[in-house]
């Protein structure tokens, strides 16, 4: 811990503008380099974790392996870095006063009277040692939520003026700021990060770096105007222009030797960052593909107010990326609100015509995570339309459970079944509560409750989710494999006879309380037709694409 190094990332003028994607593409540029690097999240809203945020506020939650429901950023760590992230790296407001409120209480201040600072503020920098500890980290990369300027992360930026002052030669600040460019103006415009550095240095902060994101290359007139106007050398402003894919961005700033510059400021020396692999990966991206393949995502979060909302599935949109990079073609994606298959009162013949017009003959079709009753029948009937029409179908939790309702409709013939989210009266409750879940839901307890994390399964061989998970290496000699978990409902056990009789499979079941984990359909009824409890897309890496969505994709080729 002695010799451990900080760098805190900071964002200007707007929100969302990358500065997850910055600290992820540095974090990787060091650890290529040889350094031990471990990246914090640092949230301002009060909520313990991301679990109980609607994904249309906030964007998808990322769900770690130890079961930590967090933000998206640690998802794009986990992609750049291939490293799993944890609790260790995800730290909320909520958390820091909760744990600080819970100490007065327990009288560990020992009647001191507890204020912001230095006790919120000590337990900021308590958590980024803790992580740096817990990961042996040469360096720490800390994120910090929002914008200069809001009042909610105040006492980050205050964290972060203090752990410089008590360790000058070992802290270095980057601010990640938006350069705009009004269409009527035509020239980019350097003021708003102006006044956002000037935000910064009224805190006590002076940044070493500007990572200016702008729509294109930044020039030399505007990189001198930042360097006059923000107390800065020319050399210290790094252009970060809008580019086709993400992935390309560590390339970007190794090419203005970004981390060599940081390496040189903490007085570490300077090494040529590995990026052989990575390299290789973007070429991938790059590669112009022959063949393009649509794929439909049947989800009930896309509507927000007049637009359409890509982060409440981000995790998704990522995996299929990683996917179809691998199989060597390009994904069209159409997102279908779910409330738009419901139809009421209308004959079967008219009812089909409106799902053909809207859901059309797609190459694959995906029914991903959800809860509630909204949209869920329209979910079943995408799921009920995939099968029937023999549409490549991958049905992610909800997506799992609503194939087996519209399997229990449609084939079995119980009209009535459903799950016991949606319909608590229902005579086959094909999908209920996990038991162990019952009394916390009387009990109200949302908040990280559910089954979370990484769970295992055991694969029946002979099964398409066995050959798949074979064909890639990422199952045991005992047939054991490992999926991310986030649900409270499953499979009802008690009708599995009658589905299996039906021709429905299940292919994998938990190995500590054997539930249904995976289901399939056979060849012989479906192309393919696979639904997962688990969220294979938490999984997911650029470098290493998650098998299910791989094989979804090679199908949705044949298909095609």
């Amino acid at each position: 811990m002695q010799n451990l190094k900080y760098i805190f990332v900071s964002g200007g003028v707007i929100s969302g503008i990358g500065k997850g994607v910055t600290t992820a593409s540095l974090a990787l540029l060091l650890k290529q380099s040889g350094y031990k690097v471990t990246p914090l999240k640092f949230e301002n809203y009060l909520n313990i974790d991301a679990g109980t945020i609607n994904p249309i506020e906030h964007g998808d939650p990322f769900l770690c392996e130890d079961g930590t429901e967090t933000d998206m950023d640690m998802g794009t760590y986990e992609k750049f870095l291939n490293e799993n992230m944890t609790r260790d790296n995800f730290v909320t407001m909520g958390q820091i006063y909760k744990t600080v409120i819970d100490r007065e209480r327990k009288f560990e201040y020992q009647g001191e009277d507890v204020e912001a600072i230095p006790h919120i503020t000590d337990e900021i920098i308590e958590r980024i040692h803790n992580a740096a500890k817990k990961n042996n980290a040469d360096i720490v990369i800390i994120e910090l939520g929002g914008t200069a300027g809001e009042y909610q992360n105040v006492f980050y930026y205050e964290a972060a003026r203090i752990l410089t002052l008590r360790k000058p030669q070992d802290v270095i600040h980057i601010h990640v700021s938006y350069v705009p460019t009004p269409g009527h103006l035509g020239e980019p415009k350097t003021k708003p990060t102006q006044l956002s550095v000037r935000t910064l240095n009224s805190m006590g902060i002076q940044p070493n770096f500007i990572v200016a994101r702008s729509e294109k290359k930044l020039d030399k007139r505007r990189a001198d105007r930042f360097a006059l106007f923000c107390n800065m050398h020319p050399g210290e402003i790094i252009s970060n222009p809008d580019l086709d894919n993400i992935y390309e961005i560590p390339m970007v700033l190794h090419k203005q030797e970004l981390d060599k510059k940081v390496l040189e400021k903490l007085s570490l020396p300077v090494r040529e960052p590995d990026l052989v692999e990575w390299n290789a990966l973007v070429e991938r991206i790059n590669k112009k593909k022959a063949k393009t393949v649509e794929i439909v995502i049947a989800g009930k979060y896309f509507g927000t107010g007049d637009y359409q909302l890509r982060d409440s599935y981000a995790a998704l949109f990522d995996a299929i990326d990683h996917a179809k990079w691998e199989v060597g073609v390009e994904v069209k994606t159409k997102w279908i609100n779910s409330e738009d298959l419901e139809f009421a009162d209308e004959s079967p013949e008219e009812i089909k015509k409106k799902i053909e017009t809207i859901v059309g003959t797609p190459d694959g079709l995906i029914v991903p995570i959800g809860w509630g009753e909204r949209g869920a029948e329209g979910m079943i009937v995408a799921a009920n339309y995939a099968r029937e029409m023999k549409i490549p179908y991958l049905g992610l939790c909800y997506g799992m459970q609503l194939a087996c309702v519209a399997f229990a409709r449609g084939v079995i013939g119980w009209k009535d079944a459903n799950s016991v989210e949606i319909n608590p009266d229902t005579q086959h409750p094909v999908v209920h509560i996990i038991p162990s879940q019952k009394e916390l839901m009387k009990r109200r307890a949302y908040g990280g409750t559910m089954r979370l994390g990484a769970w295992e399964a055991k694969v029946e061989k002979n099964t398409m989710a066995h050959d798949i998970y074979s064909k890639y290496k990422e199952i045991s000699d005992t047939d054991i494999t490992s999926e991310r978990h986030r649900h409270r409902y499953e499979f009802n056990d008690e009708f599995a006879s009658e589905f299996e009789k039906h021709g429905l499979i299940i292919s994998a079941r938990s190995v500590v309380e054997h539930l249904a984990e995976i289901i399939e359909l056979p060849k012989s009824m479906h192309p393919f037709y696979m639904g997962t409890q688990g969220h294979p897309e938490y999984k997911s890496r650029p470098i290493k694409p998650h098998p299910l969505f791989v094989a979804f994709i090679q199908a949705a080729h044949d298909h095609s």
